[in-house]
């Protein structure tokens, strides 16, 4: 098992991920984890832990990680959306057909104060899309 581990471990955080070197380089054969940094996704930091002094290979998989987290993250980004569109659908279907007054009464505001702010928000960015386009 252990010859199959990688070199490092990411551990996933809200905006990144602390990393770990890992080993098994001792008597015991046990798996050791040293925390050696923190990486934020958002913004791409990388901040050595402590007194650590991150290696050329710690940085190269680091960013490597990073990438492939910040193309994961965008994609999932993206399939939220689709799924909202989704449920937007699934909405209006119950609202036609099952939805009774008192349930439509009680989300009927909510619901068009959000649609239409969305509406305002990509109305607004496709015609910025399409003066850049344009320009």
């Amino acid at each position: 098992m252990t010859a199959d581990l990688p070199d490092y471990y990411f551990r996933v955080r809200e905006n990144g991920a602390a990393v770990f070197r890992v080993s098994t380089e001792n008597r015991q054969r046990r798996i050791e984890m040293d925390e050696i940094a923190v990486v934020n996704v958002r913004n791409g930091n990388i901040k050595p832990h402590g007194e650590v002094e991150l290696t050329e290979a710690d940085l190269a998989a680091i960013r490597d990680w990073l990438a492939s987290r910040q193309a994961l993250l965008a994609t999932r980004e993206v399939d939220d959306i689709l799924r909202t569109v989704d449920h937007l659908n699934l909405t209006a279907q119950w609202a036609q057909s099952r939805a009774t007054d008192d349930q439509l009464d009680a989300v009927t505001d909510q619901l068009l104060l959000t649609m239409h702010d969305l509406r305002t928000v990509l109305v607004r960015r496709k015609a910025d899309r399409l003066g850049k386009a344009e320009g």
